[in-house]
């Protein structure tokens, strides 16, 4: 974990030589930057915004501390009245962000961030990681419940996820989009997730038998019990977990479940089920993990495999199939100049803005516009919310639930075509008539468009 002294750190050395260039030239004016991403990857048809809540924190601490300053200095790069410059330094500046838990499109705003240049181009580095990271676990997160079509889903990727703290944002990024527990006991404590778990293969081969593992564990946790019967032979560990779960019967206690963890799982959950509801256990329920993601929970569902719950692990605590987004943070305006990037792929609009969302008459969305900030667009709602000014939250942040219970709403007004894992086609979003205007002005006082 970081020490929160050194957050400020957590930067790429351009953007702090980039700032003594600035100061060193007087370049220190109102800079707004826009964060954003590009394009889609070709799977997914939507994302969902995630990591405001850890952008703003760092916002509000903003400081170098005495050991980053005498790091920097040991350097030998920067020179000592910048460093001195740097000692003082806090973050002043606005902060406009689309609520977490907001769908969001290619070139729409995650967040805009308005502040003299120094500080929000050393806030960069930092705010793209957290932003990134949390919204391309949220989306493919929501991806394995739209796959689950109502059956849960529980976060077991903690100990593959690339570091800890990513395994913390995981479990807070799964569970914010509808995930029901996580096996991360310290996202837990820190963010009130429910914790689950069942048992490893070790617990099993630790006992003279599997009878008397599961007996011990049963004897241990009476009341939540979830027995591994695939450690041996799957079909025979499931008749050993209901001979079991018949003695906890007869003593009125329950087995809650039992868990699949390889093997065809189809086949598997088919006959043990089977033999669950033969012993007459059909309230025992079926958990199934082991390399699960979207596209294999799609499988097994549209199969109708008896499955209950699916634990998902490493494919979405990494977001195997796509684990990098094309998000870039753009300098879009400088004291009140407008800017553009015009680079062949990378091209970035200009000016602060809004994105007004339209929805039909059944409260389905319908279309998006992106516009200046001072623009209003009749009929449209609009989506960033001026979170940060002068530095200071204007709100405290969103409880967790909360932000849950917002998704789920939002994500209803979603039309299913959207939501397609394989093939999704792309939301429609329009620019205003005045963005386009500027930007099509901007290219050509650059020489990149001919007039017309």
């Amino acid at each position: 974990m970081v020490d929160p002294e050194d957050c400020i750190l957590i930067t790429d050395l351009y953007e702090l030589t980039m700032a003594q260039a600035y100061w060193a030239h007087a370049v220190t004016g109102q800079a707004t930057f826009s964060l954003f991403v590009r394009e889609l990857p070709p799977e997914r048809g939507f994302l969902v915004a995630a990591g405001l809540e850890d952008v703003l924190r760092f916002l509000e601490g903003f400081r170098f501390s005495p050991e980053a300053l005498a790091y920097l200095e040991s350097t030998g790069i920067f020179s000592p009245a910048f460093l001195d410059y740097l000692a003082t330094l806090r973050f002043t500046g606005e902060v406009w962000a689309v609520p977490e838990g907001t769908l969001v499109f290619a070139h729409e705003p995650i967040l805009e961030i308005t502040a003299p240049i120094i500080q929000a181009q050393i806030a960069e580095t930092y705010v793209i990681n957290q932003i990134h990271l949390q919204t391309m676990i949220a989306t493919k997160a929501a991806r394995c419940l739209i796959a689950a079509r109502g059956r849960g889903v529980v976060d077991f990727a903690l100990r593959r996820t690339h570091g800890i703290d990513a395994g913390l944002k995981v479990a807070r990024c799964s569970y914010l989009v509808g995930f029901q527990a996580t096996s991360n006991v310290l996202a837990g404590k820190r963010y009130g997730i429910p914790i689950t778990g069942t048992m490893a293969h070790s617990f099993i081969m630790a006992f003279p038998s599997e009878e008397e593992a599961f007996r011990a564990f049963a004897e241990t946790f009476p009341e939540r019990s979830i027995f591994l019967i695939d450690t041996y032979d799957t079909l025979e560990g499931a008749r050993r977990a209901a001979q079991v779960a018949l003695e906890m019967k007869r003593q009125g206690r329950r087995l809650i479940g039992v868990r699949l963890d390889s093997g065809d799982l189809l086949a598997l959950s088919r006959e043990v089920r089977r033999i669950l509801d033969e012993a007459g256990l059909p309230e025992v329920r079926i958990l199934a993990s082991g390399g699960l993601d979207e596209y294999r929970i799609d499988e097994l569902v549209r199969a109708g495999a008896p499955i209950d719950a699916f634990g998902v692990g490493t494919r979405m605590g990494v977001s195997e199939d796509w684990p990098w987004l094309d998000m870039a943070y753009k300098l879009v305006a400088y004291e009140d100049r407008p800017a553009l990037k015009l680079s062949p792929g990378k091209a970035s609009l200009p000016g602060p803005k809004q994105i007004f969302r339209f929805y039909d008459e059944a409260g389905q969305m319908r279309e998006d516009i992106l516009a200046l900030r001072e623009e209003t667009v009749e009929g449209g709602v609009p989506l960033l919310e001026k979170v940060m000014e002068g530095g200071r939250l204007l709100r405290p942040h969103p409880s967790l639930a909360d932000l849950r219970r917002r998704f789920q709403e939002e994500f209803q007004r979603l039309p299913e075509p959207y939501k397609a894992l394989r093939d999704a086609p792309r939301y429609p979003v329009r620019l205003s008539p005045a963005l386009e205007d500027l930007a099509n002005t901007l290219a050509i006082q650059r020489g990149i468009l001919g007039e017309s």
